[in-house]
């Protein structure tokens, strides 16, 4: 069965290299590494390749891809220490495993490419696709429940705040006028009201488009960007001095929050200059190594066209800090 589970659950690592490449030097030969976006285990597996003695902690909110990395990780035995849970509780994670600080920890956001090519869980705009959208399928609330259930002007808020749609209302509207005649069930149904919602002039050129509306109701279905930044303002505090996060991020939503998070941890002092000495008490606790995000390069873009969008900031914990 688990062979089974790897062979429907297959994703190639975004920025793996690179990744390896900016969190190598924080990695002692036992680590850990927390892996907190483990996935299918892509990048957990080039980390356990390159260090032979690192202890890797692998976090993933989908039971189906946790069983794809536990079949792939398996010839790294106890090395590779794997767990059903939200990254926002990784300091609680990286305790239960015998952690109270760790050397490195690494973020790709957003959904894996078996997880959109999948009917099942709908995160695809095709017909036929169900209107889940949950990461954590034990989770109760559906996107379908979203789009069904939600005022106007709630659904309006959601589309703006978390799809950057400049035509929010007008799709809240059309979905709440929809739903009156039929429930929303399928994806494709609803990428279609969508679609008629937006000007034609608009949706001629460029990508689907659903996907700033579905990009949101992914996020709202599960609670993303929240645990985002509990997650970061945590992983400041677990890591060691030296250690190093990367965060691996697809749309300005995460980046902004991954570079606003690493910047308020490198902010030192906020006294007026004029000030004789410091009374506000504050030290920088990270440096920022990325002043811009680092990108793929053509050849990987190619390779895997849905990494075009992906971007990596890290930051390293100053070793007064720790």
């Amino acid at each position: 069965m688990a062979g089974g589970v790897e062979a429907g659950f297959r994703h190639v690592p975004v920025l793996s290299s690179a990744a390896l490449e900016w969190l190598m030097p924080a990695l002692t030969s036992e680590g850990p590494l927390v892996d907190c976006t483990l996935g299918a285990g892509g990048h957990s597996e080039a980390f356990l390749r390159a260090l032979p003695d690192l202890v890797v902690i692998g976090i993933d909110r989908d039971a189906e891809a946790l069983a794809a990395a536990r079949n792939r990780l398996k010839p790294f035995g106890r090395r590779a220490r794997l767990t059903k849970g939200n990254f926002a509780d990784i300091d609680e994670i990286a305790r239960d495993h015998g952690y109270v600080q760790v050397a490195a920890i690494l973020y790709d956001l957003g959904v894996s490419s078996p997880q959109l090519d999948r009917a099942d869980r709908g995160f695809g705009f095709r017909p036929g696709f169900s209107l889940d959208m949950r990461m954590d399928q034990s989770e109760e609330l559906k996107a379908q429940d979203i789009v069904n259930t939600y005022s106007e002007d709630r659904l309006s808020s959601i589309i703006v705040a978390y799809g950057e749609e400049r035509f929010a209302r007008r799709i809240a509207r059309a979905i709440v006028l929809r739903r009156a005649v039929r429930p929303f069930e399928d994806s494709g149904d609803l990428a279609d009201v969508v679609r008629t919602a937006i000007p034609a002039a608009t949706r001629r050129t460029g990508p689907h488009p659903a996907r700033r509306t579905f990009q949101a109701l992914r996020i709202e279905t599960n609670r993303e960007l929240a645990s985002l930044e509990k997650s970061l303002d945590r992983a400041v505090g677990l890591l060691r001095g030296g250690g190093r996060v990367a965060v691996i991020s697809y749309h300005s939503l995460e980046d902004r929050i991954a570079k606003r998070t690493f910047r308020a941890a490198a902010e030192g002092c906020t006294c007026p200059r004029d000030f004789p000495v410091c009374v506000c008490g504050k030290t920088a606790r990270m440096k920022v190594l990325t002043a811009r995000p680092i990108r793929p390069s053509e050849q990987e873009v190619a390779e895997n066209p849905r990494s075009d969008s992906a971007r990596m900031r890290v930051a390293v914990k100053l070793p007064e800090a720790a």
